[in-house]
């Protein structure tokens, strides 16, 4: 019970403060681009029960199932300031969750630099699933599928042309996300795959030089 419990917060609380860095990140920067929505409902906060999930936050982490979300932070383009283009505003609020979680990972790895060298087995640990965490979150993020922040770069930059279909993919969106998630799970494939092991490539790198 004590491992089952303990496997389980090793993953939760590295998800936990990784989604809320990823939410936090989109209020800022929206907030900065002069649109205080998420600050009036108390979300340009790092407070992670600000911006826990019941389910994809905590139900489903801790009943194993190796994903999950937090409650998407509200973003107003109309309020951006005058000086600011929609679009753009847009895309610099939906780019920066996922660089915020780089920048976790490349924090994470060298935390695993250091534990390793200091022979902390168990920080070490807990900091290479941190890492490979920011990792997949950054990559799932930016793909280009409604809700998911890649769908607003792309809807940003996508020429007018094509913008009547690109929403009507759009409307088909939660459906597309669930057949990457699950279709791939049937043909005994997983999308993320390569990332997951350049990621852990990098890891064995890091610890083998550290350890050197």
């Amino acid at each position: 019970m004590e491992n089952w419990l303990f496997a389980r917060l090793t993953f939760l609380v590295p998800l936990l403060l990784s989604l809320s860095v990823h939410e936090w990140a989109h209020a800022w920067t929206a907030w900065k681009l002069g649109d205080d929505t998420a600050e009036r409902l108390g979300r340009l906060t790092l407070n992670p029960i600000a911006h826990m999930d019941p389910i994809g936050t905590l139900l489903l982490p801790l009943l194993g199932v190796p994903f999950g979300w937090a409650k998407p932070v509200p973003i107003n383009p109309t309020r951006f300031a005058p000086s600011v283009n929609m679009r753009a505003g847009m895309m610099l609020t939906a780019v920066a969750g996922p660089l915020s979680n780089l920048f976790l990972a490349a924090l994470c790895l060298a935390g695993v630099a250091l534990t390793a060298r200091l022979e902390a087995g168990a920080m070490s640990h807990f900091l290479e699933i941190a890492f490979l965490l920011n990792v997949i979150l950054a990559v799932f993020n930016l793909l280009p599928i409604p809700p998911l922040d890649g769908s607003r770069v792309a809807d940003s930059l996508m020429p007018r042309r094509f913008q009547p279909a690109w929403d009507g993919f759009a409307q088909l969106g939660p459906a597309a996300l669930i057949a990457v998630i699950v279709l791939p799970q049937f043909l005994g494939v997983s999308l993320l795959a390569w990332p997951v092991e350049q990621a852990m490539g990098l890891v064995g790198a890091v610890r083998e030089l550290a350890g050197s």
